[in-house]
């Protein structure tokens, strides 16, 4: 058989299980090795194109165009000194990034490559394995690998750590659901959870298009998801000191550096298996070509898909600045679930009337007209409703604005944000005399 020719039958559910040892133990190895590759590469391709995007070079000296960067960051982190701090819970301390790195990669065992293939004689789909609720394997294993930051938090024994690793368990919650919401449109419209049969019923049209509202709440909270910009608070330097690991150096660090950016390609192929048609080539190549979504071709297809995301990641990172912790908070809680869950009922309800046998053509004009009618209701209330103040959006003038409490009053000096005393003194009386006399003399009364 060709090395390019393939079985025409996609790969099922009942298709799994039935291949030997030495082709499972190749598959896992295959994916290890990928995953390990899609890291040092995802690494060199970020700081180059960052670097292209602030007008500087970027890596360019270890090996040719700055290659073997990656892996010489890897080796520089392998051979630097263990440190662990005095105090931590040490047990947790070590298992914390395993539990960050383990969960990262077994994640990508259900991610579809491409459809039945003939490898060595035996035909055999190219993914790992799938389950009847293989998206779910994903949700458990993203969650688990949160448990890892937070106990990184918690036993490094360091405010700022212990801070990260809350912040990261307060984001995991609320974007993991609006995720997780995103996905019940796409198996309602697939009629499964399993992965490889739902690649097969965009063979027609994508999910990014049937679905679109879903698409962009999977597309926003997979950002969330990842913690990186502009949803990195987990690890905000400016005001955390590098966050959850903050106490971390050597191999235990680069467990959690290799946990982000597998995450990263993770997610990315979960985007392109449920949204994007997974290894099937795009329409106008798939229609030319008969043989584009058979063999070895749709690999290619998928690593395409898969690295425009990850640039898409990038291109972010670059551009973007980070959000406040309250507007991450609020576009969880606030937006993306509710916008989730009204879409559900939609999406749902627009079925029932199809099956029902009613004019599908008909209820989604009846829909469309309906969402405009409730974004303009919106938008008019956010106009008249006028700016913040007092009930009604009425503002609420100075003079009948409470008054500001007393900072001296519980015997420890907090001054207004307005700073108008500084040390007892008011902010127009003029500045005492700065002699060295005065100067003892306050010191010894107590003034200052």
């Amino acid at each position: 058989m060709s090395p390019l020719a393939a079985p025409a039958a996609d790969p099922t559910l009942a298709t799994f299980g039935n291949d030997p040892w030495w082709l499972i133990g190749g598959k896992v190895l295959v994916i290890f090795v990928f995953l390990v590759l899609t890291v040092l590469l995802s690494m060199w391709v970020e700081r180059r194109v960052i670097g292209r995007m602030q007008l500087r070079v970027g890596p360019n000296r270890a090996g040719p165009q700055g290659l073997l960067q990656g892996l010489a960051d890897g080796v520089k982190l392998a051979l630097k000194e263990d440190i662990v701090p005095r105090q931590v819970d040490k047990i947790v301390f070590v298992l914390a990034p395993v539990m960050s790195a383990v969960p990262a990669f077994i994640s990508f065992i259900i991610i579809p490559f491409g459809p039945t293939v003939s490898v060595f004689g035996h035909h055999t789909a190219l993914q790992g394995t799938d389950l009847p609720v293989a998206v779910l394997l994903v949700l458990a294993m993203s969650s688990m690998g949160i448990y890892g930051i937070v106990l990184a938090g918690w036993s490094s024994m360091s405010p700022y750590s212990l801070l990260g690793g809350l912040r990261s368990s307060a984001q995991m919650i609320s974007y993991e659901i609006a995720m997780g919401l995103s996905f019940v449109a796409v198996f309602m419209f697939a009629g499964s959870m399993s992965t490889s049969e739902i690649v097969a019923k965009q063979d027609h049209i994508w999910f990014a298009v049937l679905l679109a509202p879903s698409f962009v709440v999977y597309v926003i909270t997979m950002m969330g998801e990842s913690n990186r910009i502009p949803f990195d608070l987990p690890e905000g330097e400016g005001e955390l000191v590098g966050g959850f690991h903050t106490e971390y150096s050597s191999l235990k660090f680069a467990m959690f550096f290799l946990a982000e950016y597998i995450n990263l390609a993770t997610l990315s192929a979960l985007c392109t298996t449920l949204f994007l048609g997974g290894w099937r080539a795009p329409a106008p190549i798939s229609t030319v070509w008969s043989g584009a979504n058979s063999g070895w071709w749709p690999v290619l297809w998928f690593l395409v898909k898969l690295w425009l995301f990850i640039f898409f990641f990038i291109w972010l990172r670059g551009s973007l600045p980070r959000v406040r912790y309250d507007q991450l908070m609020k576009l969880g809680w606030k937006i993306l679930m509710p916008v989730s869950l009204a879409w559900i009922l939609l999406v749902s309800t627009i079925k029932a009337f199809k099956n029902d046998g009613h004019d599908i053509q008909t209820i989604l004009w009846i829909t469309v007209g309906v969402i405009v009618v409730v974004l303009v209701a919106t938008v008019i209330w956010e106009m008249f409703r006028g700016g913040e103040g007092g009930e009604g959006g009425e503002i609420v003038p100075d003079a009948e604005a409470p008054a500001r409490p007393d900072p001296f009053a519980g015997g420890f000096p907090v001054p207004p944000m307005d700073a108008p005393h500084y040390h007892g003194r008011a902010r127009d009386e003029p500045a005492r005399p700065a002699t060295i006399e005065s100067a003892s003399e306050e010191v010894t009364s107590g003034t200052y």
